[in-house]
């Protein structure tokens, strides 16, 4: 009987500890590290802590305050924009109607941004927006002090701005980290100046990497939880090793929590520029390029939908030199795998006047690679294009490009083919086509006439799709449309 009652109490000791175990709150121990009880610079997981790497990083950001020269005409609209007098009666032109003689007015515009000093002498990265058109420039360190600031380079394609003070003694430095290596939902912090609050710091994670924006034709952000508010800009986000890996530059005006931060990879490579020549010189191949739809790929019998459609390749340019011709899909530029038009700006554009760049292409779904010497960019028209499709028969109307045709429409090629109608509501309107587009080939054949027109057009194919090369205005672009 004792043996029993011994073993029965074992077991009810047991069963009360677990029950204990089981209903205590969920935690660490006293010695127990989790997920969220690690160092800060462990960056593939949750910081316990942000205190010492911010404590370490404050004095790296600066604080920049602008003061820019604006004009007005001499009377304004004393309603403010978008009151019910200014919808009815047309607001500043009302009044600029009535009271034009009145001279015009200048008053001094403030504004505030952050950025980040990278180097002991004074050297700090920005948004292009913060200094652009700024009268006086004005810097101060977390130390409370103020210096002036010249801007040094601008690039306005990237947002980004080098400007250079001149400190009384060496500055704490940020390290700028290889965005590249950066992953969705690492933690990242970012310091800055939002709302003119400064050394504000937040923490996030990373939303998304390459996001396209519509900012410019490099958009390539990071985009991030991390609180950004306006004042941000020009700022620092950092990674959990405490690098800076994005340039903070925009928000959702309408959104909580969506913020977009310039990769740091992308202002590292145009730093030496900007110190050298205060602007950036892009690479430039010469061609025009549009991305790979489904009829596409179909029509061209590629295995996937990947690489950039070369649809125009400009005479005497590098890209001409070297024999790529329009039709050709680039799939590859030195190693790298192009996914779409978009990245292959972006690649070519890295690339230094004068390097020699070896691009594989498909043509005629068979490999090839050439060798293309990179020049200069020089305001050329932005070449990704939009993507259509037409349909034979679906509601457009095309005839010869005659002199008088050429004439009333003000355009200067006299051989061709010219949509002049489309009706509305039919196919050829729902996909987009307009009319003074011109169409330079079917299947990769030249149309100058409309007897090559209707050719190519009654000629059976195995094919389930026609491809077409048209122009508009400046842009080139193929399109593929199903029988």
């Amino acid at each position: 009987m004792f043996l029993l009652a011994c073993l029965i109490g074992f077991f009810i000791v047991s069963f009360v500890e677990v029950l204990r175990s089981s209903l205590a709150p969920i935690g660490p121990g006293p010695n127990v590290q989790t997920a969220a009880a690690v160092s800060p610079g462990d960056g593939a997981r949750a910081p316990y802590s942000f205190a010492d790497l911010a404590e370490r990083l404050k004095p790296t950001v600066v604080n920049i305050s602008t003061t820019k020269t604006v004009r007005t005409s001499g009377m304004r609209s004393p309603f403010g924009g978008g009151s019910p007098f200014d919808r009815y009666f047309g607001g500043d032109d009302f009044f600029d109607r009535f009271f034009g003689d009145i001279p015009r007015r200048e008053f001094k515009q403030r504004s505030l941004g952050s950025g980040f000093i990278i180097s002991p002498d004074g050297y700090i990265f920005t948004n292009n927006h913060v200094v652009e058109q700024a009268d006086k420039i004005l810097v101060k360190l977390s130390d409370g002090k103020e210096y002036k600031a010249d801007v040094i380079g601008r690039d306005a394609k990237t947002d980004i701005a080098l400007i250079k003070i001149k400190p009384s003694n060496s500055l704490p430095v940020a390290d700028i980290g290889d965005s590249e290596k950066l992953r969705v939902g690492e933690w990242v912090m970012a310091i800055g100046n939002p709302f003119g609050l400064e050394q504000t710091v937040t923490a996030g994670i990373v939303s998304a990497k390459g996001r396209v924006i519509g900012a410019g034709p490099y958009d390539n952000f990071i985009q991030t939880d991390a609180s950004i508010n306006p004042g941000n800009s020009g700022g620092p986000l950092f990674n959990m090793e405490g690098k800076v890996i994005g340039i903070n530059t925009a928000i959702v005006a309408q959104g909580q929590g969506i913020g977009f931060a310039i990769p740091s990879s992308m202002a590292k490579s145009i730093l030496p520029d900007l110190k050298s020549k205060g602007k950036v010189t892009r690479g430039w191949m010469g061609i025009s390029v549009q991305d790979v739809s489904e009829d596409i790929a179909k029509n061209l019998k590629l295995k996937e939908r990947s690489g950039a459609l070369i649809s125009e390749v400009f005479k005497g340019d590098p890209a001409d030199k070297a024999g790529l011709q329009p039709g050709d899909v680039v799939i590859e530029v030195n190693g790298t795998k192009i996914k779409d038009s978009h990245q292959l700006l972006i690649v070519i554009a890295s690339f230094h006047v004068g390097e020699k760049v070896n691009i594989k292409i498909l043509r005629d779904s068979q490999e090839k690679t050439f060798q293309v010497t990179v020049a200069e960019r020089k305001d050329k028209p932005e070449v990704a294009v939009e993507k259509g499709a037409w349909k034979e028969g679906s509601g457009m109307t095309v005839q010869d490009i005659t002199p008088q045709i050429a004439r009333q429409m003000d355009i200067p090629r006299t051989k061709g083919v010219i949509v002049t109608d489309v009706e509305e509501g039919s196919p050829a309107d729902e996909v987009g086509i307009q009319p003074r587009d011109i169409i330079l080939q079917i299947n990769k054949v030249t149309i100058n006439s409309m007897k090559d027109y209707q050719r190519e057009m009654s000629k059976k194919s195995a094919k389930n799709s026609i491809m077409f090369l048209i122009k508009r205005g400046k842009s080139t672009f193929y399109v593929a449309l199903r029988r």
